[in-house]
């Protein structure tokens, strides 16, 4: 990234200015929490088990068929909709029954979110029921002013520009006055092209929890990076 891609804000330094924003939209998954607690981990791991189960596949030939369809579809779900027809309550109540231990509430986090001034909303692939779980663990429940999941945007999922276009019309709001904050570079460039300000969060890799199997995006799709995001949310000029 460029050097006009500022982290949070260092002493001496102008801190990023985001007063122009009115509305702060989170993804969820390896966003609110760090990447290598082990969460998404599990997630994928009953994915691979759903996928198998369903095709009577061995697991590894299962996970490479799961790997293809993310490709190919945007998500593994969409592309088991797609091409076997499955139910999608019966897949995300089965690869969102997880154990959340790993995770403890986060009160630095649930303060840099709470000065956020206008509102604020999750935007993720997943269900609303794990979004829900996950927002309670960190103690971020009360925070948010609405959750749009797979659900809201007709199971067409990010980085698909039709997503962003059904939330940005769910909510009702000027896309130029909003702040887009995902771990994977990739769900950055649509956003951006409806005017959002665009904030990745580095998880360790260069795309994102999912390796090379997504491009990354240009630098011209991303505004601000950072590894830390109650740092990042800290340091803005608001």
């Amino acid at each position: 990234m460029t050097a006009s891609l500022r982290e949070q804000a260092r002493p001496g330094s102008a801190a990023p200015d985001f007063r122009h924003v009115r509305h702060w939209i989170f993804d969820l998954d390896n966003t609110l929490y760090r990447g290598d607690c082990g969460l998404f981990a599990q997630i994928e791991s009953r994915m691979t088990d759903f996928v198998a189960t369903l095709t009577g596949m061995e697991r590894g030939e299962a996970k490479r068929l799961q790997k293809e369809l993310y490709r190919q579809y945007g998500t593994t779900l969409s592309g088991l909709m797609a091409t076997r027809g499955i139910d999608p309550e019966a897949y995300l109540g089965f690869v969102h029954d997880i154990d959340l231990s790993s995770l403890q509430a986060d009160p630095a986090l649930a303060r840099a979110v709470a000065r956020l001034p206008g509102k604020r909303y999750i935007f993720t692939n997943g269900c609303r029921h794990h979004a829900q779980r996950i927002l309670s663990a960190l103690g971020l429940e009360h925070l948010f002013d609405a959750v749009w999941d797979i659900r809201t945007i007709g199971f067409i999922p990010k980085p698909d520009r039709r997503a962003y276009e059904a939330v940005v019309a769910d909510a009702g709001l000027a896309a130029d006055q909003a702040a887009m904050f995902d771990d994977i570079a990739h769900n950055l460039v649509a956003a951006r092209a409806l005017g959002m300000t665009t904030i990745w969060l580095r998880t360790g890799g260069d795309y994102g929890p999912h390796g090379g199997e997504i491009s990354l995006a240009e630098q011209r799709h991303i505004d601000h990076e950072t590894a830390d995001l109650t740092a990042f949310l800290n340091g803005i000029g608001i």
